[in-house]
C-alpha cells in the first residue's frame, strides 16, 4: 500500500481547537493564535521534547499512540489554560473592581488530574454499572456491546451539554477553523484565511473520531479479554473488570492511534476512509 499521491505531506502536524483560537503541534514546538477582547490575535509559540527523543522504543507502533496521546493531552490543556488566561487578562474589570483570577501551572496539572479521572468514572466505570444493572453477564459478548451502546450515548450526551456552556461553545465554535488550518498547512499553503476557507472543516485525524474508534475498539478488545469470571462474587468481579479496563484502555489507545495514522497517510483507500 503506497501512500496518497495527493495526500497530507506532513502528517506529523496535529492542533487542537483553544479559546478563541487554534493551536498547531509539531514534533518538537507548538504554536497558539486566540483573538482577545480587544479584537487583536495574540500568539504564543513554544519548543517542547517528546519523550521518546530520551526512549526510542516508544516510537515503536502502538507505544507511539500512547505517548502522543499523554503530549498531547499535556500540550493541549497549557494552549487551552494560556488562551483562557488571555480572555481574562485581556478582559475589563467588572463594575465591582474585580477580575476572574487567571489558573496557574499547578491548577492545570489539577484540572488535567481530575478530568482523567471523571472521564474514567463518567466513560469506563457508568457504562458498566450500568451495563450489570441491566442483568447482563460481564463475560458476554452483549454485556460489551451494550456497555459500548451505553458509552455512545453517555458520550453524545457529554458532548451535547458542555456545548451549552459558553466557554466550550467557544472553543467548538473553532474545531472546523483547526482542521482547516491542519489541511492548509499539510498542503504546503500558507497560513492565511482565504488559503484555510479552500478546504473542509472534515480533517480524517480528527480527535472526535478518535474517541469514536477508541469506543469500537474497547468493545473489541475487551469482549477478547474479558470473556471469563475472574472472581466468584458478582459486584467484586464487575469492580475488578472496571479497574482492568482502566489500564487497557491505554493499548485501546495505541491501536486506535495506528488507524488513524494510516487513514491520514492513505485517505483516499476506501478501505481506510470510514475511520
Amino acid at each position: 500500500m503506497k501512500p496518497d499521491p495527493k495526500g497530507p505531506s506532513c502528517i506529523a502536524v496535529g492542533g487542537q481547537a483553544v479559546m478563541e483560537g487554534v493551536m498547531m503541534r509539531s514534533a518538537h514546538s507548538f504554536a497558539v493564535a486566540c483573538r482577545i477582547p480587544t479584537g487583536e490575535i495574540l500568539i504564543k509559540e513554544q519548543k517542547w521534547q517528546s519523550v521518546w527523543d530520551r526512549m526510542r522504543f516508544l516510537r515503536w507502533p502502538f507505544f507511539r499512540g500512547i505517548v502522543t496521546l499523554g503530549e498531547a493531552l499535556v500540550n493541549g490543556f497549557s494552549a487551552l489554560t494560556w488562551s483562557a488566561n488571555m480572555q481574562i487578562r485581556h478582559t475589563p474589570a467588572g463594575p465591582d473592581g474585580k477580575k476572574e483570577e487567571e489558573l496557574s501551572g499547578g491548577g492545570a496539572a489539577l484540572a488535567i488530574t481530575i478530568s482523567l479521572l471523571f472521564a474514567m468514572g463518567l466513560f469506563v466505570a457508568l457504562p458498566h454499572f450500568a451495563t450489570m444493572l441491566l442483568g447482563l453477564d460481564a463475560s458476554s459478548l452483549s454485556f460489551h456491546l451494550v456497555d459500548g451502546v451505553i458509552k455512545l450515548v453517555v458520550l453524545l450526551a457529554y458532548m451535547g451539554a458542555i456545548g451549552f456552556l459558553p466557554d466550550i461553545k467557544r472553543v467548538f465554535a473553532y474545531h472546523g477553523a483547526e482542521h482547516k488550518s491542519i489541511f492548509a498547512h499539510e498542503a504546503g499553503l500558507p497560513l492565511t484565511v482565504d488559503n484555510a476557507r479552500k478546504f473542509t472543516r472534515f480533517h480524517p485525524r480528527c480527535g472526535t473520531s478518535f474517541l469514536f474508534l477508541v469506543l469500537a475498539i474497547s468493545i473489541i478488545v475487551f469482549s477478547l479479554t474479558l470473556q471469563f469470571r475472574i472472581l466468584p462474587w458478582g459486584w467484586a468481579d464487575n469492580l475488578l473488570k472496571v479497574f482492568i479496563k482502566i489500564p487497557m484502555m491505554l493499548p485501546v489507545a495505541g491501536i486506535a492511534y495506528e488507524l488513524i495514522r494510516l487513514s491520514g497517510k492513505y485517505h483516499n483507500n476506501p478501505l481506510l476512509r470510514p475511520v
